[in-house]
């Protein structure tokens, strides 16, 4: 790789695997969902290279990767995690976090009924 080469957000994003396609990256940069080096973006089109910080906030989670390298296509998931350092924060420990940062489930029982319990219901209702 050349010093100083720049390649686009939205294709870096794309090829990093970080989104599934390459609208769905320039959406999260025109959305103000990108920063570069703590700066917001609200352009595609703007650059990124070599040493750079980048914020991504996606819906449940801030991804936070510094730039190694410029991608050329968009590979298997080995050749992507080239293209950066995962310097995001672990989530505490102790944190009521499931699995892939949802939160957890709901005990059954509590909210809304099922819709067998509503029938169960109904009929109790026109039992009387």
């Amino acid at each position: 790789m050349a010093t100083g080469e720049r390649q686009r957000i939205d294709k870096w994003l794309f090829f990093a695997r970080v989104v599934k396609s390459r609208s769905l990256a320039a959406k999260l940069a025109t959305g103000g969902r990108v920063r570069i080096n703590s700066d917001k973006i609200d352009q595609a089109s703007h650059a990124v290279k070599v040493g750079d910080v980048l914020t991504v906030t996606l819906d449940r989670r801030i991804l936070i990767y510094k730039v190694l390298d410029t991608g050329h296509r968009r590979g298997p998931a080995e050749e992507a995690r080239l293209l950066y350092e995962d310097i995001s924060p672990q989530p505490k420990e102790g944190a009521d976090v499931g699995p892939a940062g949802l939160p957890p489930m709901r005990e059954s029982g509590s909210g809304r009924p099922t819709k067998r319990e509503r029938r169960q219901t109904d009929r109790l209702r026109d039992f009387e």
